[in-house]
């Protein structure tokens, strides 16, 4: 084989490698922006937070603080009567969900009205167990828009009613780096909606309740 046509041939897995990727990325982003609203429409079971990174002084970092602002006022709006707050707490030094729970206590929020999700280990798990842990059938997702189409798309996927509502108010501080994982992301998101994903799921605690009994 001459090196001009090694040449095309790696030149051809090149743009495979690239556009395969691309383009699935932009199919998940297809079937999830009509479900994306400014002001959600009916009844809905929760409002459902998804979790960011924490800064060490216990503070939410400026993308999580944008999420549990966006999902507060959707909440003082009667959008719905219960918030979802779905993080990582896997470690004991590491800890999402009390950090969104405090933020919103100090914010008004009633304790009763604020569940907390221990175990939204990944946007998968936060939609799964508000659906089959949360009991929920219908939610409002709060997150930035980069990552609503596949919390979006992975909703529709396990049967959740679900439309979002992007709480960005500003450029994050590295977020093209985040667009290119978000790619990535994408496409496991795509496949996880063939197969299915592990999920801890545990007894189940219905969104209709008081929201305390999640609380630690």
């Amino acid at each position: 084989m001459n090196k001009s046509k090694i040449f095309r041939l790696c030149i051809i897995f090149v743009l495979i490698a690239v556009l395969i990727p691309v383009g699935i990325s932009n199919y998940i982003k297809f079937k999830s922006y009509k479900k994306m609203v400014a002001n959600p429409q009916g009844e809905f079971d929760t409002i459902l937070v998804l979790g960011a990174g924490v800064l060490p002084n216990g503070q939410p970092s400026p993308m999580l603080k944008d999420r549990l602002e966006k999902g507060i006022e959707l909440y003082e709006k009667g959008i719905s009567g219960k918030l979802l707050l779905s993080g990582d707490h896997g470690q004991k030094h590491y800890d999402e969900v009390n950090v969104m729970k405090d933020y919103c206590l100090k914010r008004g929020v009633k304790k009763e009205d604020i569940f907390m999700d221990h175990a939204g280990f990944n946007t998968y798990d936060s939609v799964y167990r508000a659906k089959h842990v949360f009991q929920c059938n219908r939610i409002v997702i709060v997150t930035q828009r980069y990552h609503l189409y596949r919390a979006l798309y992975l909703s529709d996927k396990i049967g959740l009613e679900a439309e979002g509502v992007s709480c960005d108010v500003k450029r994050y501080i590295g977020q093209f780096q985040r667009d290119i994982r978000e790619i990535l992301a994408r496409n496991k998101a795509f496949i996880m909606g063939f197969s299915g994903g592990r999920t801890l799921l545990g007894d189940t605690i219905p969104i209709d309740g008081d929201g305390s009994v999640t609380h630690d």
